[in-house]
């Protein structure tokens, strides 16, 4: 069966399902996931909070903070390409299932360190290298359950966006309540307790198969896992438009999401204080869920072409604060950059679910992790030299305009601009 009858084949059985009655989206599986994540990413949403409070009340110092949270991004950024391989080669439902039982111990872990008062950095940092590991062993099996549960990848992805913003909304906030009643050591045993929720969803969850197609590589452990990351690499790579966005979003993260989070922090809290700030996050989050919620509705024939354009609208979050203006401009700027970042995400998401063959499907997803977070750290260590050179305002008003020159280069390389939707996961590789 060619690639072209394949598809044709896909998507006549999705049309046969719609005409059946089967819902496009919400079914009892599709559900339970939809919980599993939600609740994970309102528990990851209360851990900065937990780490903040619990290590600045042992004495140690913000340093100490970063470090912590460092050990985890580390470990997540540097294994996930591998957890892809993992992914591709086991039941991605029992490897998320596993990974959440990890991480469930470790926060346990450490909340009875926090509990007990026996509070040592190395044994912190440790704990969040183990859950960065699980991170990359989980997070690449996200992207290929979505299509296998929902009809309606586009719908799909845009509801768990609706919810993953509503949970960073409320994260920070259940956080600082737990703290304020408990301490630092019941934010933790929270979050162990959101890794429960989730592995328990999972395990109720019912995965239908993937399509058939070609078996991993064979041989021994290290040959089969060489092979299969090097056939992982050659996908990525023939495919321009996944290559394409993915090398333009490093310069994005350099030059425009790296110094933009933490100099947005400095300067509204320098200038207008703490609750200014908490105010232009929430207004970023409200953004998202808005950005949620137009992905759900609006069905563009191309679909990066369409996330492109909705990605000029982050320019007003840096430069309004570059700027100088007031809270309410920054907040209305924070709100815009959220819906046009949501929006994107939404249809990148989908794009790659759709465009990439299932059965390297979390290969690719975890190149895309990887490839897009790379660069994070190196525009958040330069955003400090660059403003004492240049001042904060300065550069955020220059990573504006390169969010607008990000855009306009999406929007000017044809495989990008011009790649058509596809309503159904593309056929098996090879």
């Amino acid at each position: 069966m060619t690639g072209t009858d394949a598809r044709r084949d896909t998507a006549a059985r999705g049309a046969a399902r719609a005409a059946a009655g089967s819902p496009a989206v919400w079914s009892r599986d599709f559900a339970l996931f939809f919980a599993a994540r939600a609740v994970a990413r309102l528990g990851d949403t209360m851990l900065p909070v937990a780490l903040a409070a619990g290590l600045l009340e042992h004495g140690y110092g913000a340093g100490a903070v970063g470090l912590a949270m460092a050990s985890t991004a580390a470990a997540f950024a540097g294994l996930v390409v591998f957890g892809g391989v993992v992914a591709d080669r086991f039941s991605t439902r029992k490897l998320m299932i596993g990974a959440d039982l990890v991480r469930l111990g470790a926060q346990a872990l450490a909340a009875g360190l926090f509990f007990t008062g026996h509070v040592v950095l190395w044994q912190i940092c440790a704990i969040g290298f183990v859950n960065g590991v699980a991170g990359a062993v989980f997070q690449p099996g996200v992207a290929s359950t979505v299509p296998r549960l929902a009809a309606d990848v586009q719908g799909a992805n845009g509801a768990i966006r609706i919810a993953e913003s509503a949970a960073q909304l409320a994260g920070p906030a259940v956080a600082g309540v737990l703290v304020g009643l408990a301490s630092p050591g019941g934010v933790f045993a929270a979050h162990a307790t959101t890794y429960a929720l989730s592995a328990l969803c999972l395990l109720l969850l019912r995965l239908p198969p993937l399509p058939a197609g070609p078996r991993a590589a064979t041989g021994s452990a290290l040959r089969a896992f060489r092979a299969d990351l090097a056939d992982g690499w050659r996908e990525f790579r023939s495919r321009a438009w996944l290559w394409g966005v993915i090398a333009v979003w490093c310069l994005y993260m350099i030059a425009v999401w790296g110094p933009t989070v933490p100099l947005v922090a400095t300067e509204v809290v320098r200038h207008h204080g703490p609750g200014a700030y908490g105010l232009v996050n929430s207004a970023l989050g409200v953004g998202t869920v808005i950005g949620g919620l137009l992905a759900l509705r609006l069905r563009p024939r191309r679909m990066l072409r369409a996330g492109a354009f909705s990605l000029f609208a982050f320019f007003g979050f840096p430069a309004a604060v570059g700027a100088g203006l007031g809270v309410p401009a920054m907040a209305a700027g924070a709100a815009l950059a959220g819906a046009g970042m949501s929006f994107w995400g939404v249809m990148w998401a989908t794009t790659v679910q759709t465009q990439v063959p299932a059965d390297v499907l979390n290969r690719i997803h975890a190149y895309d992790v990887a490839g897009s977070l790379a660069m994070m750290p190196v525009g958040q260590a330069l955003a400090g030299p660059a403003a004492g050179v240049l001042g904060a305002g300065h550069v955020l008003l220059t990573a504006g305009a390169v969010s607008l020159l990000v855009a306009a280069i999406l929007l000017a390389v044809p495989p990008i601009r011009d790649l058509p939707r596809a309503d159904t996961p593309a056929p098996t590789a090879h």
